[in-house]
C-alpha cells in the first residue's frame, strides 16, 4: 500500500546524497569566512533590526488586501449555491476590510513621500 511513496522518498533520499557528494568533491575546501552575499557589500544594519513604525500601517494594508483574496475565491465558488445571504455576508466582510484601508489612508499609510 505504501510501498509508492516509501520508494519515491528513497529515491529522494539517493538522488539528495548524491547531489551532496558531489557539491562536497566539486566544490574546492575554502578556510576563508565570508559575509553573507549583499550585491557584493557589506549589510549596513543587523538582519533582525526593527523596522520604522511607518512600515506598519502598510503592512495592515497588505494583510487587509491578502485577507480579502484568501475568503473570495471560495465565496466565489459557493455563492451560486447559496445565494443572497453569502453576498450579503461577503458585503460585510468587504466593509471591515474597507475599514482597515480607511485607517491606513487615515495614519498616512498610503504616502511615500
Amino acid at each position: 500500500m505504501f510501498a509508492p511513496v516509501l520508494a519515491v522518498l528513497g529515491l529522494a533520499v539517493v538522488l539528495l546524497g548524491l547531489v551532496y557528494g558531489l557539491n562536497l568533491l566539486l566544490a574546492g575546501r575554502s578556510r576563508q569566512v565570508t559575509a553573507p552575499f549583499l550585491a557584493g557589500g557589506l549589510p549596513a544594519e543587523h538582519a533582525v533590526s526593527r523596522f520604522h513604525v511607518r512600515w506598519y500601517p502598510a503592512t495592515l494594508l497588505f494583510l487587509a488586501f491578502d485577507m480579502e483574496m484568501v475568503f473570495m475565491y471560495p465565496w466565489a465558488v459557493v455563492v451560486a449555491e447559496h445565494g443572497t445571504p453569502a453576498v450579503v455576508e461577503m458585503f460585510g466582510f468587504l466593509a471591515v476590510l474597507f475599514l482597515g484601508v480607511l485607517y491606513v489612508w487615515r495614519e498616512g499609510g498610503l504616502r511615500w513621500a
